[in-house]
């Protein structure tokens, strides 16, 4: 079977894809509700938050543009914070509905540095909102989102934060670190099919929401919350995903959610000792900050990543993913969360020591 190591979409337990097998059901039907209402409260858990959670059906990036359009008007003055494709794609996202948008940007490898969030925050006390990435795919860094939050919650902005890889996965308390608007998407730690994005909402949020002009129809907050107090979504959900979810919660509540944690932190340790093993570098600067989702890697000199990556696929099954934007063609990067364990890991690192010599390369 394929061992699929990417950082998403991420493989799904038997029970998992099973769910989706059963028939549909009238999603303005008690059955759905009584589901819904059920993934929402153990959503909560998870989010560790007593705010709404709101299931909406779209990807990550979608909950990401559903964050701007619920939270912000045009003109307003929006600090974009970004060491990466994802911070960046938030900032592009609020520009495109016509945010004022400033940048602090960080190279690929390090991590948003809270000073310079604080020196930003303070040059223009116009700033509304501020969106960060809590964990960076596309580099395999993870910022430290609590320093960061209390900076922008001291200075009484709105936060606003991608947290599609980091939810399920790493410690993320969405009320103990104050984030107004927290989104995560189904395919990542959370072991389901791609479809739902799942967003939280503080009290903050609902109240920039009343004032937020920027247009809004399939992913109006609004709508959807009062949809949820009926136990149902305002359009038609993406129900084999839902049924997906439902159970892949259940599983996560097995385990543990610091047992999870816990997981994902061992086998991201796993991961970035045995690439170093081959002598291989990491991406990020300084591995106190290395994300324990994903893990990017800079092959040895004169070796193509696409072509090392093609040669593990086809001959060991093992599926990495390269870069993206400046990075691509230039890394490749693990993902190690979700449905993933010691026997994964070890399986990507010998098909990784064995197509290295095939490109010119012998692992230490």
């Amino acid at each position: 079977m394929e061992n699929l190591r990417i950082p998403g979409p991420t493989p799904c337990p038997p029970e998992v894809l099973q769910a989706m097998t059963k028939q549909m059901i009238n999603h303005r039907g008690a059955e759905f509700s009584a589901m819904l209402n059920s993934v929402t409260a153990e959503l909560k858990t998870f989010f560790q938050t007593k705010n709404d959670v709101l299931c909406l059906t779209g990807s990550g990036t979608g909950g990401m543009e559903a964050a701007i359009v619920n939270m912000l008007s045009p003109g307003d003055k929006v600090l974009s914070v970004s060491c990466g494709v994802f911070g960046d794609r938030f900032a592009d996202i609020a520009r495109m509905f016509g945010a004022d948008v400033t940048s602090v940007k960080f190279d690929q490898g390090i991590v948003c540095d809270p000073a310079a969030v604080k020196q930003a925050l303070q040059k223009d006390a116009k700033i509304k909102a501020v969106l960060l990435t809590h964990n960076e795919t596309s580099t395999g860094v993870t910022n430290d989102l609590g320093t960061l939050a209390k900076i922008v919650k001291d200075a009484g902005k709105l936060l606003i934060v991608d947290c599609v890889s980091s939810l399920g996965s790493i410690d993320c308390p969405v009320d103990k670190w104050g984030l107004d608007v927290a989104i995560t998407g189904s395919q990542k730690g959370w072991m389901a099919p791609p479809g739902l994005a799942m967003v939280s909402v503080s009290e903050a949020a609902w109240k920039a929401h009343a004032a937020a002009k920027m247009p809004k129809i399939y992913w109006d907050f609004t709508r959807a919350k009062k949809n949820l107090e009926k136990g149902q979504t305002p359009w038609t959900p993406a129900i084999p995903v839902a049924y997906a979810l439902n159970v892949s919660l259940k599983m996560m509540q097995k385990e543990g959610m610091q047992n999870i944690f816990a997981r994902h932190a061992r086998l991201a340790d796993m991961t970035r000792k045995g690439v170093k093993t081959m002598g291989l570098k990491l991406v990020v600067h300084d591995e106190k900050y290395a994300s324990n989702t994903v893990t990017a890697v800079w092959p040895p000199e004169g070796v193509n990543p696409d072509n090392l990556r093609k040669t593990m696929r086809d001959k060991y099954q093992v599926v990495l993913t390269g870069g993206q934007g400046v990075l691509e063609g230039k890394i490749f990067r693990f993902g190690h969360l979700g449905m993933c364990d010691e026997h994964d890991i070890q399986g990507a690192l010998d098909a990784l020591r064995k197509s290295l010599p095939e490109h010119g390369y012998n692992p230490k």
